[in-house]
């Protein structure tokens, strides 16, 4: 990772799907457009949400008719999952096909960038190594984690991005993180470093433990997810690890 001239940084990461989302309904409703959400407390201002950006993006190109949008949140907030990211992918996706656009799959890309730099990802939704920004993305093969076991943890931290951005350390990895992750996974462990992680874990060192906590258990390899807080280990047996009851958990298997 390097800072660029535009402000931006430059990454190297791989973005991976798993079976964790929030929910989204679009109905066509006779009055004004409706923006309501139900499940875990959003923050900020409605019109500020990335589903709300969505829609007056297109509105802004289509003469779109009153819908009623309704988000249903279940990933947490400033976790590092993408959970708002995935939202405005399908934000998009969901008008362009309800309501007929036309748009294709290049045209949605080009919207969701507008959105976010990892925004584009959720519309191809497959496991991808990402550079630039985050939005030049080429699909790869991680089959090789068919079978393994993935916890996440969330502690409740929300960890802001721009934060996470103005502590990090840029770096260049001895070896492109395309040919870490085609590697055995057991090898990851001594390679695949997230570069946001220490600087992170100095400000919410339960993100360390947890982590740790994770390696204790039989992870394969554990790491924060993005920018945090959210900790992921991968095992090749499901673990028995005990968390605080407050955390946010979950379990899958991976196809």
């Amino acid at each position: 990772m390097r800072k660029r001239n535009d402000g931006y940084h430059d990454l190297e990461t791989v973005f991976y799907p798993i079976p964790l989302q929030d929910v989204i309904e679009v109905i066509r409703s006779g009055h004004d457009m409706q923006f309501t959400t139900s499940g875990l407390a959003i923050d900020g201002a409605p019109e500020n949400n990335l589903c709300m950006k969505a829609y007056t993006l297109l509105k802004q190109r289509f003469n779109l008719p009153p819908i009623q949008l309704h988000l249903h949140k279940v990933i947490p907030s400033g976790a590092g999952l993408g959970g708002g990211s995935a939202n405005a992918a399908l934000t998009l996706q969901l008008l362009n096909n309800k309501l007929n656009l036309g748009l294709s799959t290049e045209r949605l890309l080009d919207l969701a960038l507008q959105l976010g730099s990892d925004c584009p990802f959720f519309i191809i939704n497959k496991p991808c190594y990402a550079t630039g920004r985050g939005e030049i993305l080429e699909t790869i093969d991680l089959s090789r984690l068919r079978g393994y076991k993935l916890v996440l943890v969330n502690p409740g931290i929300h960890v802001s991005t721009a934060m996470a951005f103005s502590m990090i350390k840029p770096s260049q990895p001895e070896k492109p993180v395309r040919e870490i992750v085609a590697q055995p996974v057991n090898t990851w462990k001594q390679e695949l470093v997230n570069d946001f992680e220490e600087a992170v874990v100095s400000t919410h060192p339960v993100i360390g433990q947890i982590r740790q906590t994770l390696y204790d258990s039989g992870a394969v390899y554990a790491a924060m997810s993005g920018s945090g807080s959210t900790v992921y280990g991968l095992f090749e047996q499901m673990p028995d690890a005990r968390f605080d009851e407050k955390y946010f958990v979950r379990r899958f298997e991976l196809d």
